[in-house]
């Protein structure tokens, strides 16, 4: 298939690792020109010399901001005014009891896991609308659905994203424009590292992993953790010209984690 996106310029926030990391492959495999980002130029750097060593032939380049900050996203928007997509992947997560998450926990997962796709959308969506073509994928999560007690506030802040998705599709009506939102199951990145030493008490990983989605994640059909690419795969095609009929959806790529009738 097809997906006509050689030469689109992409921005995807938050992509030196991980999912971030592999929309940034897959969507240089299909020939756009890709914009890397994160939060330090060392990052970046790292990420672009693996990337090139990987697909010598793809046309990427980097951004070294945090893009929760709005004086960052100025100073992308300044060097670039417009792109054609943009993958809103930037997001922090952090397991922790509720009695123990202070406003400033809050304020700070609502700044990087929402209101930085707020401000990246409000500055890229007029360029798309006026061109009559464009993408917006916000990389939500199936804790947006099914809040995990172990982490209330990251699934507040994916559960908004989902609203604020189908909002701007509501606004995109009518045009090429899209806006979609992902929702990704318990993805195998190197942030979840962390998050297993957290939880796991020093178990192995194979170990903990048999025992997470027997106890943490037990609905899971695949039974294990999702490889990134599993993910990419799908934000590439919302990405594409041929998802054109795929507009305001939540689309699960969860390995079957949430039970729906339909």
């Amino acid at each position: 298939m097809n997906l006509n996106l050689h030469d689109k310029l992409a921005l995807v926030s938050g992509s030196t690792k991980g999912i971030g990391f592999a929309i940034v492959q897959g969507l240089a495999r299909e020939g756009a020109r890709v914009i890397l980002n994160g939060r330090s130029q060392a990052s970046v750097d790292a990420a672009l010399a693996k990337l090139r060593e990987r697909q010598p032939d793809a046309k990427v380049e980097g951004f070294a901001g945090d893009l929760s900050d709005p004086a960052q996203i100025a100073a992308l928007v300044q060097r670039y005014p417009q792109v054609d997509v943009l993958v809103n992947n930037l997001g922090i997560f952090d397991p922790k009891p509720f009695e123990q998450i202070p406003d400033e926990d809050w304020e700070r997962f609502l700044q990087v896991n929402l209101l930085s796709g707020v401000r990246l959308s409000r500055a890229y969506l007029p360029g798309m609308k006026q061109r009559n073509w464009g993408r917006v994928v916000f990389i939500s999560s199936e804790s947006g659905i099914q809040i995990p007690v172990e982490m209330i506030h990251y699934g507040v802040t994916k559960t908004a994203q989902l609203g604020l998705s189908r909002g701007l599709a509501e606004s995109c009506a009518g045009t090429g424009v899209t806006v979609n939102a992902v929702l990704p199951g318990p993805t195998h990145s190197e942030g979840v590292g962390e998050f297993v030493d957290k939880l796991s008490g020093g178990q192995p990983f194979a170990e903990f992993e048999g025992e997470f989605f027997r106890s943490a994640r037990p609905t899971s059909l695949l039974k294990r953790f999702i490889r990134p690419e599993e993910v990419a795969n799908l934000v590439v095609y919302v990405c594409s010209e041929a998802s054109s009929a795929t507009n305001g959806a939540a689309l699960r790529v969860d390995g079957g984690v949430v039970r729906a009738a339909f």
